[in-house]
């Protein structure tokens, strides 16, 4: 266990690695010359790193014609490394007062999940009305919280039979609090998008709230856009 962890350590402590982990937070697959571009490097070098990373397991690669898609091998990794981001310093408001308002830390994807200071309010507006609760540190859904999903759109039952995470809490890097990840975490970001409380933003895990969003967040959750 010790020299897995050491070699998986190695693997994400090289800057261009990096680089290609967090980029992959967005969700979506990327091309290696789109790796490339985003991680200033050269396509060769690009190759050696992803291959490097697909043999220690952490991406996955997808051919579609004469392009290779790559993207994380399973969630578990995506919440990892959302988790290393915690351990960056705090920022110093009095020196970053304008980075702290940014819209990535207000509102963002982390993967496949709703993060920032409004992923975070949504957990614990969840956990204040008991429709999920915390043991431990883990986070379980209520039969309060079933009825409650059930009504708000969302078939906790069908999500219980995938092979996937239900639900857990996910540490945000930049609240340094939990969110909700899982297929709970993942599916209400869905509705929420399909219902046009929120909007992706091109080329940015940056969330745009929509008025109705605001609405609906208040009502919801209490919580003030």
């Amino acid at each position: 266990m010790e020299n897995q962890f050491v070699k998986i350590a190695a693997l994400l402590g090289d800057p261009t690695r990096a680089i290609v982990m967090w980029t992959l937070l967005d969700g979506k697959a990327f091309t290696a010359t789109e790796l490339a571009i985003t991680a200033n490097t050269s396509p060769q070098n690009m190759s050696m790193h992803l291959a490097k990373l697909l043999d220690a397991g952490l991406l996955f690669v997808e051919k579609q014609g004469r392009h290779k898609y790559y993207r994380f091998a399973n969630k578990e990794t995506a919440y990892a490394i959302e988790a290393m981001a915690s351990l960056i310093p705090p920022s110093i408001p009095e020196k970053k007062k304008a980075d702290n308002n940014s819209p990535i830390k207000h509102c963002r994807t982390c993967y496949d999940h709703l993060a920032g200071k409004i992923g975070v309010a949504v957990a614990e507006s969840l956990l204040e009305q008991e429709i999920i609760l915390k043991t431990d540190s883990e986070f379980e859904i209520s039969s309060k919280g079933e009825k409650w999903f059930s009504d708000f759109g969302i078939n906790v039952e069908e999500l219980k039979k995938q092979r996937r995470i239900f639900l857990k809490p996910c540490l945000d890097w930049s609240e340094r609090k939990n969110h909700i990840a899982g297929s709970i975490g993942s599916s209400l970001l869905d509705k929420m998008i399909a219902d046009d409380w929120l909007r992706k933003t091109k080329n940015s895990r940056a969330i745009q709230i929509t008025g109705k969003g605001e609405k609906e967040l208040f009502r919801i959750f209490k919580i003030v856009v």
